[in-house]
């Protein structure tokens, strides 16, 4: 499923870097940009494709995983 402009797909279990609030976190993607947003706190996290890393595992279809270590 392809995210579409202005819609928001919450990552499960996914902690905020900034509050630490658990499951607050919202992930968008417009023009090629994926961004996280928590929406407790307002704290944002952007990256381009180049900037996502390629991951694969055994039956599974991940396009990519999103680092935080890796943004700004």
């Amino acid at each position: 499923m392809a995210l579409t402009k202005n819609k928001k797909r919450f990552i499960a279990g996914a902690t905020c870097p900034k509050c630490n609030e658990l499951d607050s976190i919202a992930l968008t993607l417009e023009n090629a940009v994926e961004t996280l947003r928590c929406v407790s706190c307002g704290h944002t996290q952007s990256q381009t494709p180049k900037q996502a890393t390629s991951a694969t595992r055994q039956f599974e279809q991940i396009i990519g995983v999103f680092d935080p270590n890796e943004i700004e």
